[in-house]
């Protein structure tokens, strides 16, 4: 079955800041990957060739500098613009050209699904619906999309509700036909300014249209917080196959050939290190990930994301836990009895 895909690449990342005010959220890199390079190897995965990449206006010339026209995955990308963030379904909207008259399955750049999309690409095959959704069960269901289902089929949908009458969560992955076109076609802004997708869905299933779902299976991330954000990195680091030995290293690990560790270092899997990056006289502990060409001495860290191009050295006993630095960013102690900080607008410190 030919399909085309797309990535939605917009929004602002409020939630990520003070990251998201110089990098795009999705190409906010875990285990060493930008977020939405996932969500591309998922369409790959199913066959998918011919990729649209929605872009905003934060970001968007860094997104085709990573992504380009594709060829480095061997498949064809091109790019829509959205100027502002009206949400979803406006995106989708604006992509009727590119999809022409094929199905096509569009993808959150910031969403995580562990074991890919292929059952909901089968599924959305063998119903041969309109419209078909990934549903999770969760705990939290006022902070998504979510679905009723009555004997079998979805009833209703509805965007972060403040009383949740279902605990099934829509996950960010939309398989559609050209259908959805016309329901696009016919919304209203909602309460908070925003053409949401649920009702697009909403309109097709009232149209009596086929909309079919799956219950997914394995875990599912938004990675729209730190918390998430750091969550999601625990899973994917979890999934690490056995790479053989390497001195001062146990547990599973993705390291690049060329990091240098020294002997008085020890590194606690599972872990991501990458390319040109010095460890020295530090301790690496399990669901850390570092970037490439970063300097570490002297520091203890664990759980979190050192993005490309940091240089860290702790004179002081504090470990680095449970955190998030962006590229670039410098950690030096310059006295053990005391700290000069200079942090700029949102940022955070706990001490």
């Amino acid at each position: 079955m030919y399909m085309k895909g797309i990535i939605l690449h917009g929004g602002s990342g409020t939630r990520l800041r003070p990251l998201t005010y110089t990098d795009v959220k999705q190409l906010l890199p875990i285990a060493g990957k930008p977020i939405s390079e996932y969500a591309l190897e998922n369409l790959i995965e199913i066959g998918i060739k011919n990729i649209n990449i929605v872009i905003g206006s934060v970001g968007g010339l860094e997104v085709k500098k990573f992504y380009g026209d594709g060829s480095r995955w061997n498949v064809n990308i091109s790019y829509t613009y959205q100027p502002e963030p009206l949400g979803i379904a406006h995106a989708i909207g604006l992509t009727k050209a590119f999809v022409g008259n094929d199905d096509f399955v569009v993808f959150l750049g910031d969403n995580y699904l562990q074991n890919g999309i292929s059952n909901l690409y089968e599924d959305f095959t063998n119903a041969g619906s309109d419209g078909h959704l990934g549903l999770v069960p969760v705990d939290n269901p006022s902070q998504f999309g979510i679905a009723e289902v009555d004997n079998g089929k979805i009833s209703k949908l509805v965007e972060k509700p403040k009383t949740p009458t279902s605990n099934l969560a829509i996950v960010g992955v939309y398989f559609l036909t050209p259908k959805v076109f016309e329901s696009i076609d016919r919304l209203k802004p909602s309460k908070r300014g925003e053409y949401e997708i649920t009702e697009a869905y909403q309109d097709m299933i009232d149209r009596g249209l086929k909309i079919s779902y799956s219950i997914i299976s394995g875990w599912f991330k938004d990675t729209g917080t730190v918390d998430d954000f750091l969550a999601c990195n625990r899973l994917i680091l979890d999934k690490l196959g056995d790479n053989g030995r390497r001195d001062n290293v146990s547990g599973r690990f993705d390291i690049h050939p060329t990091v240098k560790i020294s002997s008085d270092s020890e590194v606690v899997g599972p872990c991501f290190i990458g390319e040109g990056t010095r460890i020295e006289h530090s301790y690496i502990g399990p669901y850390t990930s570092i970037g490439s060409n970063c300097i570490i001495k002297n520091a203890e860290i664990e759980d979190s994301i050192i993005m490309d191009g940091c240089e860290i050295d702790l004179l002081n006993e504090n470990r680095i836990k449970k955190s998030l630095l962006g590229p670039n960013v410098r950690v030096v102690s310059g006295s053990k009895y005391g700290m000069r900080l200079v942090l700029g607008r949102d940022s955070k410190l706990e001490l």
